[in-house]
């Protein structure tokens, strides 16, 4: 079987052995290939199913992109723990050790210019909801359900649904916005991204903030406590915090599965 480099992320040289059960893409172990400065996080992984072809065709499959984002991932958060490291792209696969060499050596300054700037930090996520309110279809029910409405009585009441759900969004903008002022300033950097859609998430609410902080990881506590100290203030929204996570929001680097890359 021929193997191919499937590289996880760009870091600085570091000692701290990696836990030693941990496995990568296609269950092989990551491994440290050094080159100057840098060392990248590299495993074997099988042409047939990590070559250009068969990555198109990988594409269409849910699980298949599923399970190795999940490996792909467990390897960047060991990283995480013991170093600052700049993820690369889910499915960056080179032919050879000496590809993944000739790619540090020619991005050698921009990969040094960003470790250096995410050293010692972390991404810590910050997405607001407005919570999905049943109340807007029961709001001002009368007493006696069964009496049928009035043509009148029937637009009023969804006036008032209405009315309701503009107020609802409107001050979930505003907490949304008073709360990126307060993370921006004690972040480094931030990244506001469009909000998830609910469809595709998932995920109960609709998706008002959906922002990235890069925060020192001497700070994080403080961070963390910063945004628990909102939630009790948003009645109707939720505020959910994820990380701390490699800096991908801050990387430079794209997200998405490459075509072909270094083939």
């Amino acid at each position: 079987m021929t193997g191919l480099r499937y590289v996880y992320a760009i870091c600085r040289p570091f000692s701290t052995p990696l836990q030693s059960q941990l496995t990568g893409v296609a269950g092989a172990p990551p491994k440290q290939l050094p080159h100057g400065d840098l060392v990248a996080i590299v495993s074997n992984v099988p042409e047939e199913d990590f070559s250009e072809e068969a990555l198109r065709a990988h594409l269409e499959d849910l699980d298949w992109l599923s399970a190795t984002a999940r490996a792909h991932q467990s390897v960047i958060d060991a990283l995480t723990v013991v170093t600052s490291p700049l993820p690369l792209r889910l499915a960056t696969v080179f032919r050879d050790d000496s590809g993944v060499r000739m790619m540090m050596q020619e991005r050698e300054e921009q990969f040094l210019q960003t470790l250096d700037r995410l050293e010692g930090r972390v991404e810590w996520g910050v997405k607001v909801y407005v919570e999905n309110a049943g109340a807007d279809a029961e709001e001002e029910q009368p007493e006696d359900s069964d009496k049928p409405l009035s043509g009148r009585d029937y637009l009023r009441r969804r006036r008032k649904q209405r009315t309701a759900h503009e107020d609802r969004w409107v001050h979930a903008e505003e907490f949304s916005r008073r709360l990126h002022g307060t993370l921006s300033e004690y972040a480094e950097d931030h990244r506001v991204h469009a909000p998830q859609n609910a469809a595709l998430s998932g995920v109960s609410g609709a998706n008002v903030l959906n922002a990235a902080y890069l925060v020192p990881r001497s700070e994080s506590e403080a961070f963390v406590e910063l945004v628990d100290r909102t939630k009790d203030d948003a009645p109707g929204i939720r505020v959910e915090l994820t990380g701390p996570w490699a800096a991908y929001s801050f990387s430079g680097e794209p997200v998405g599965v490459p075509e072909g890359e270094g083939e």
